[in-house]
């Protein structure tokens, strides 16, 4: 029996090659694509796949708030973040949200091959060239990390921040989010509290450096 895959990422080359090469495997089937983190957790729902590959840098919906999302309705769904992000506040909030394996993407074609299959049949994956990050962030104890954007907001607010620092207006990231405009600007002036931000330029520039949302190309 084939492993049905989805595959997540805003990159068409990307998203469309590894398609491709993966078909060519014998027991693997990909059976969805998303461009976003949005898309990624309607196909999920929809098609329920057996593994997700995840990009986290999305726009709409980050990977790591996709994952949050798609792992909590859908437990038994395993998801691998392959991602460019190196940085150990990426590498924990992804097995945070639920995550089974983390990738960097200049790996190896054979490894994340071999990843999907480790992942597919129960067991957690974690990449060697990020196993020495892993043990540093579980063995030290980083005062900043109790002031990043995902330990002071709350899922909602992340969200609320990442669509209107796309340039969604307050009635767009309300739609979006299937609440009232009132309580969008609810969450963002909680947001703007909490992170003693009073403009949307600094808050753009939070959100970019926090990785919750992508810089302009």
């Amino acid at each position: 029996m084939s492993i049905r895959i989805l595959l997540a990422d805003d990159h068409v080359v990307l998203r469309h090659g590894l398609s491709k090469s993966l078909q060519a495997e014998p027991d693997i089937e990909v059976i969805g694509l998303a461009a976003d983190g949005l898309t990624a957790v309607e196909l999920a729902a929809e098609l329920s796949p057996d593994v997700i590959l995840m990009d986290i840098g999305m726009p709409g919906l980050n990977g790591i708030e996709a994952t949050r999302q798609i792992t909590k309705r859908s437990p038994s769904v395993r998801i691998i973040a392959l991602s460019m992000h190196s940085a150990k506040k990426f590498i924990l909030e992804m097995f945070k949200a639920g995550a089974a394996g983390y990738l960097l993407k200049d790996c190896e074609y054979d490894e994340l091959a071999a990843a999907v299959r480790t992942v597919a049949s129960g067991k957690n994956y974690i990449s060697p060239s990020i196993g020495g990050i892993l043990i540093e962030t579980c063995t030290t104890d980083d005062p900043k990390r109790k002031k990043d954007a995902f330990s002071v907001l709350t899922d909602r607010e992340r969200e609320v921040l990442q669509l209107l620092t796309e340039g969604k207006t307050t009635k767009q990231t309300a739609a979006k989010l299937h609440i009232s405009p009132k309580t969008v600007e609810v969450h963002r002036l909680n947001v703007m509290n909490k992170l003693k931000i009073d403009n949307m330029v600094q808050l753009t520039k939070y959100a970019i450096q926090e990785g919750i949302t992508l810089p302009d190309p």
